[in-house]
């Protein structure tokens, strides 16, 4: 019996190792960009492609999209856009400033952790993590976890960006 039991708690340790899979759809709704990091900075300073101030994003889990309304801003002007994307694997393939993979690392109610991988135009991959919340204001423990994975992708702490103080952008 002991043994039998050792095996069902190994079986279910084992199980429980492999990669969990985020149902994202619970993540859907509005978001606002509080930082983003990038190993090529000049993405996401003003006039970049990644200087984005969030809005909203749609987790479909049925039909395997998402659906992204931000603002970026060149010469100091908020320009609407609206990008969509398909899941694969265990991202989403999104067409939007060369091609993207862009993926959860972690989220809760307010906060919300995630990475993308841009290879532009030319062929220059850049990674970027972002940290989006529901409100003004994050919990210190998310800000502290997001910086935990700007130094896991490699990206230098000096190209963390903040958003949250410079978005004049119109409200959904």
């Amino acid at each position: 019996m002991k043994v039998l039991l050792f095996s069902l708690v190994l079986g279910l340790l084992v199980a429980s190792q492999g990669e969990a899979q985020i149902d994202a759809s619970q993540f859907t709704g509005r978001w606002l960009t509080h930082y983003i990091a990038a190993e090529n900075i000049e993405k996401i300073t003003e006039g970049g492609p990644f200087h984005i101030f969030m809005r909203y994003i749609e987790f479909d889990e049925e039909n395997g999209t998402v659906h992204f309304h931000f603002y970026i801003k060149k010469n100091g002007e908020c320009i609407e856009k609206y990008v969509s994307g398909i899941k694969e694997e265990n991202f989403y393939a999104v067409d939007y400033a060369g091609h993207n993979e862009f993926s959860i690392i972690n989220g809760g109610e307010n906060a919300l952790i995630t990475h993308n991988i841009n290879v532009d135009g030319h062929g220059k991959e850049t990674k970027m993590v972002g940290l989006f919340g529901k409100g003004d204001n994050v919990d210190p423990q998310w800000e502290e976890e997001f910086k935990n994975a700007v130094i896991q992708n490699g990206i230098p702490e000096e190209n963390i960006l903040n958003f949250i103080h410079n978005d004049n952008c119109p409200d959904e």
